[in-house]
């Protein structure tokens, strides 16, 4: 693995959430890296009492899961954890664990961020190369929405609301209207395609800013082409479904939109009387570890505790490595 390309960001702090136990069995909805999966495995293994710890992994990407079962196969010790390496989406999350015959887990983990592979996937994350296909979904052949196929099907009107929900871009209504009139001559392909409308329809001034003018656009049909917060309120729910009496869900956020969805879901669950978020306030980064990595300077860590109260299905133990 080529640790280089992925730096995980706030890996200390949401270790210290989960408060994992040898014996627990943890979901880590999102292996991206795998930097808080290899976490995640040193923390588990046998209990005093003879458990053995489960970790489950999950990713759209199959290059993820496959980074996290290298990290598995590093792990030579005796009492290392089972492990279920799984390539889904985190909205199938209920289905996956009803396959896995897990009932339960003590710990779950959502890190929404992605990794420096994904922007070297060639699949238009990026807009540092101008060739790369416009594609921005993180699995394999998966036959469903691509970017291009979003700006090159949608009316101006549909473009704006993407633009605007999804991106909170101020010149939502302008970039559309440039995209329609470009992709009149020509289909919109590449990124560079994709970015010469953006700037065609931007000011100037827009365009000087620290921050690139095409950001929110790039950040939005992202967020179109894989559905991602209708994914992510299916994998909360279901993970909070999952979380045993006493269990923890921590989610890292990294936009104004996604961590706006999760404060919601958290505040609806702790009204329902399903438990309460660890404190008011998310834990942010420290001033160090933004200095190191840029990309944790807007990530924010939300825990929430489910109460002991609350009943929950016994897990099937699981005795072997599998990989889905």
């Amino acid at each position: 693995m080529t640790e280089s390309l992925h730096e995980p960001v706030l890996l200390e702090e949401a270790l210290a959430a989960l408060a994992i136990r040898p014996g627990d069995t943890v979901l880590d909805a999102t292996l991206g890296g795998a930097g808080h999966f290899s976490r995640i495995l040193a923390a588990l293994g046998t209990s005093v009492d003879g458990e053995r710890g489960v970790v489950i992994g999950i990713d759209a990407d199959p290059a993820a899961v496959e980074r996290a079962r290298e990290a598995y196969a590093l792990d030579r010790r005796p009492e290392r954890p089972a492990a279920h390496l799984v390539n889904d989406n985190f909205r199938n999350l209920a289905r996956v664990l009803d396959r896995l015959g897990v009932g339960r887990v003590d710990a779950a983990l959502f890190d929404l961020g992605w990794s420096g592979y994904q922007l070297a996937a060639l699949k238009g994350f990026s807009f540092s190369r101008a060739d790369e296909p416009l594609l921005m979904t993180y699995g394999e052949g998966e036959g469903g929405e691509t970017a291009a196929g979003i700006v090159n099907s949608a009316s101006a009107e549909e473009l704006t609301r993407i633009l605007r929900e999804y991106g909170e871009e101020r010149f939502a209504r302008e970039i559309a209207r440039e995209i329609v009139r470009t992709r009149e001559k020509a289909r919109i392909l590449t990124v560079g395609d994709l970015v010469g409308a953006v700037e065609r329809a931007t000011p100037a001034w827009y365009r000087r800013q620290r921050t690139h003018a095409a950001t929110k656009t790039f950040q939005a049909l992202r967020m179109a082409a894989n559905d991602e917060l209708g994914a992510l309120a299916e994998g909360l729910a279901a993970a909070l479904a999952a979380l045993a009496p006493g269990g923890r869900l921590a989610v890292i956020t990294f936009h104004s939109i996604e961590d706006r969805a999760v404060k919601r879901f958290l505040r609806e669950a702790e009204a329902a009387g399903a438990g309460e978020s660890a404190s008011k306030k998310p834990v942010a980064p420290t001033r160090a570890e933004v200095a190191k990595n840029r990309r944790a300077r807007s990530a924010k860590l939300r825990i929430f505790i489910k109460h002991s109260s609350v009943s929950a299905i016994a897990a099937a133990p699981a005795s072997a490595f599998s990989y889905v």
